[in-house]
């Protein structure tokens, strides 16, 4: 009750009020703008978060995401163009609802059950993290190291429909956190003599590029970024009804904030993959299948439930093992780390009131989604009135100036420039990003704790299965690595069979 009272207190520092605020309407605003993901919101906010204290920052990211996750359902329903990755699972269907004149029911369910499925992520989030991070104290370096590897898997598996493509940019985000000083041995990789870069590549500039500046050469090169918005009408009574409809598919509510949840909780996966997952569950679950694609509500509310769900969830990994759920949590770890709060277990005991702050604010921001949800719809027409070509060149003012203010370095500028080449040049060949942001974060995890085992085992490759935890979680990583294999050759087996049967 102590801890509770202290993080009352501190949620109640106007400061605070005033930075969630502005971060809930910029969410809104980045969301509800096609083109800028609530992946690019987080990471314009990262600059600024170093002149905030540790909970104004990750409150800040937690706003900021959970509104922009949500307002991309807006353009989606509107105009068929999703605001963000993760609304583009339902974007259709929303979409064939607002040719039916239902544009207010599909934004209205979309808007609460993000909400319920956002409060309970956050619910799930308190009662699961410190469970975890009790039984993660008695952890070692053997266990971190296959936690760590497993995450790495997940992510280069489940980032992207090609495996080898997850696999590619998760090397390359663990080759970047190579570059600098070998925290052992003091020793200098890819320097190339530089004493600028033996502290290694700053990782904020990085992911501004890889994100932001990534998506403005993208619209600059397809011509997008000069093509203006379609205007939508104004939607009217967004709630009407909505309170039946929420009775009706409870049970896709249920569904999808626990499938969100848990998915969100996969390194690697998050609310994206959570929302296509949902909205094919409640497809098949649905005594009427054949009414998904023509204007259909279930599926939106099943769908739209699991992401904000997922975005809760991924943050129980990042808080306890420091082990990011999806690319928002990997650049939340960053600025933590940064903020001299090392995420994982300790962080319950040294830092709890911090923590009960961050649960109050998730639970917050959640509800602060029904009335600045209702706005940003209302407010539809001139966010997307706002130029294209004014927009890019204020984003890319913002990215410039954030990324130099980090170390006030013309190299992290010129990291962020050649970081967005890299994007852009990913995204031109199908290579998920978000892999090579969560390499970044967890290779020196991998790393020191590789290194720290080892001393332990004297070399031995079996003292990494002697603790019946880390055995444990070391045969879940081998099975993680070994089963895709397995399944890609029986699949081929099967394919051989058959051509050869027929």
């Amino acid at each position: 009750m102590d801890q509770f009272l202290a993080a009352a207190a501190m949620l109640a520092d106007p400061d605070l009020i005033v930075v969630i605020a502005i971060s809930c309407f910029f969410g809104l605003f980045v969301g509800a703008v096609p083109g800028l993901t609530a992946t690019m919101a987080t990471a314009l906010l990262v600059p600024f978060t170093f002149f905030m204290e540790p909970l104004a920052a990750v409150s800040a990211i937690v706003a900021c995401t959970a509104m922009a996750i949500t307002a991309g359902d807006i353009p989606g329903c509107l105009i068929r163009v999703p605001g963000t990755p993760a609304s583009a699972a339902y974007t259709d269907e929303t979409y064939a609802m607002t040719r039916k004149g239902l544009a207010a029911q599909a934004l209205g369910s979309s808007l609460v059950s993000s909400v319920i499925g956002g409060l309970f992520g956050a619910v799930v989030l308190m009662l699961a993290a410190p469970a975890l991070a009790s039984v993660a104290l008695g952890f070692s370096a053997f266990e971190y190291f296959w936690l760590a590897m497993i995450g790495l898997s997940c992510a280069a598996f489940v980032a992207s429909a090609d495996p080898l493509r997850g696999i590619l940019a998760l090397l390359i985000g663990l080759f970047v956190a190579t570059v600098g000083m070998d925290s052992v041995s003091g020793a200098q990789r890819f320097t190339f003599g530089s004493t600028a870069l033996t502290g290694g590549l700053s990782f904020v500039p990085a992911m501004i590029g890889l994100f932001a500046v990534a998506e403005i050469l993208r619209a600059l090169l397809t011509g997008e970024a000069r093509r203006p918005f379609a205007q939508p009408q104004q939607v009217q009574g967004v709630f009407h009804g909505v309170g039946r409809l929420m009775m009706r598919y409870w049970k896709n509510n249920l569904r999808g904030s626990i499938l969100g949840t848990a998915i969100g909780a996969l390194p690697g996966a998050g609310g994206d993959i959570a929302a296509w997952m949902s909205y094919a569950m409640a497809r098949k679950f649905s005594k009427t299948p054949e009414k998904f694609g023509t204007g259909h509500v279930e599926g939106v509310i099943e769908a739209g439930a699991s992401n904000n769900a997922g975005l809760s969830g991924a943050w129980i990994p990042a808080l306890v093992f420091g082990i990011p759920g999806d690319a928002v949590t990997a650049i939340a770890v960053g600025v933590l780390i940064m903020q001299g709060l090392n995420p994982g277990p300790r962080l319950f005991t040294t830092q709890a009131a911090t923590l009960y702050a961050i649960y109050m604010v998730f639970i917050l921001a959640n509800l602060l989604l029904i009335p600045l949800g209702w706005m940003a719809i209302r407010m539809a027409r001139p966010i997307l009135s706002v130029p294209r070509p004014q927009l890019m060149a204020a984003i890319l003012l913002f990215c410039v100036v954030g990324s130099f203010a980090i170390n006030n370095s013309m190299l992290d500028i010129g990291v962020m420039l050649g970081f967005g080449v890299v994007g852009l040049l990913l995204g031109r060949v199908g290579v998920p990003v978000a892999p090579v942001i969560l390499g970044m974060v967890l290779g020196p995890l991998v790393e020191q704790n590789l290194l720290a085992a080892m001393v332990i085992a004297d070399g031995r490759i079996m003292g990494f299965f002697e603790r019946p935890v880390a055995a444990g979680l070391g045969v879940a990583a081998i099975l993680v690595w070994t089963l895709p294999v397995v399944f890609a050759l029986c699949r081929r087996r099967r394919v051989r069979m058959s051509a050869a049967s027929g």
